[in-house]
């Protein structure tokens, strides 16, 4: 895959802080942290090896997230992230955030969602936020604020395109969430919904249920045909991340991962990071992954790409200059 020719449909804003952009988003707020080298501060912000469950995993959010609780935080993480990634060869990305974390100081969710659009003006990157609602007990306003958030600053482009449903699936299902889809699709809203990882494929026929487009991650679909056909049939794409799957359990044998299986079957897949920081991984270390350890081909990667800038939330103008700055790999 040439460096310059890739894309990112599925990344967390909490989850995509590195060592360096943590250092730097302390610096800029007057934080200290309290990591004596770099090596310290790495083991605090990535998962360990040990990691039993998506639960367990979601714990590792918690120092990122503390350094995004300022509005400068919050655009200067989204400016940080986009630069990086933008020198791994990335052209397009969505980064998704939940407005309804970064309240801890003194920020509304309004605030949050304001700040991380001010950060991506701040680059030449073609970036747009998604809104996460968030899976949980007793956070119902909160969710319906975010909503009304993301229709009141939803646009076509270089702003808030979408909202998702992320956080602890196996915990609160995606059957909880129906009445939210159900205003999202009545507010012309358009929508991710996370399902199929924690979860098995009933969660992924639910969020289809709903009117999901594209579903984060999706992997588990194999575990009944019938939702895979559906996931075919209706052309629904799935964002897929191995690392994360992997490191989270979502697959019990990696020598099994599926994503080959659902490409070779015309499922629309993406690949995608989920959250660099906190696994220490690289879009371009995802399709080397795929390369060596299933044989990704050259044509797969055209076929990824592709459907990728398909399924992106953004206007027909952005895909087709996405496209024609992809023809090489998409035609050659």
């Amino acid at each position: 895959m040439a460096k310059e020719k890739i894309i990112d449909l599925h990344m967390h804003l909490d989850g995509s802080v590195t060592v360096e952009i943590a250092k730097k988003l302390a610096e800029l707020q007057g934080i200290v942290l309290p990591f004596p080298n770099d090596d310290e501060l790495k083991r605090h912000l990535t998962v360990p090896g040990d990691c039993e469950s998506l639960n367990d995993f979601l714990k590792c959010f918690s120092l990122p997230l503390s350094l995004m609780q300022t509005k400068e935080g919050i655009s200067e993480a989204v400016y940080l992230i986009s630069e990086s990634i933008k020198r791994d060869g990335i052209i397009y990305a969505e980064i998704r955030f939940a407005p309804q974390l970064h309240t801890g100081g003194n920020l509304t969710q309004e605030d949050a969602v304001l700040a991380a659009m001010s950060g991506i003006e701040r680059t030449d990157l073609k970036v747009n936020i998604i809104l996460c609602l968030m899976r949980g007990k007793g956070n119902e306003a909160l969710n319906e604020e975010t909503l009304l958030l993301a229709k009141k600053y939803l646009t076509k482009d270089k702003g808030v395109v979408a909202i998702d449903l992320a956080g602890a699936e196996a915990v609160y299902p995606t059957e909880d969430y129906r009445y939210i889809f159900e205003r999202a699709r009545n507010l012309n809203i358009p929508f991710t919904i996370h399902a199929g990882e924690a979860a098995g494929p009933e969660s992924v026929k639910l969020a289809i249920q709903y009117g999901a487009k594209r579903i984060g991650h999706g992997v588990r679909i194999y575990e009944d045909p019938e939702v895979v056909r559906l996931v075919k049939e209706r052309g629904i794409t799935l964002e897929m991340c191995p690392t994360s799957n992997r490191v989270t359990r979502a697959v019990d044998d990696m020598s099994k991962y599926p994503l080959m299986d659902y490409l070779r079957n015309g499922i629309k897949i993406t690949l995608n990071t989920d959250d660099m920081g906190i696994l220490g991984i690289t879009l371009p270390d995802e399709f080397r992954y795929m390369r060596d350890k299933f044989g990704l081909s050259r044509e797969d990667e055209r076929v990824l790409l592709n459907n990728s800038i398909d399924a992106a939330f953004t206007t027909d103008e952005v895909k087709e200059e996405l496209r024609n700055m992809t023809s090489i790999i998409l035609r050659g």
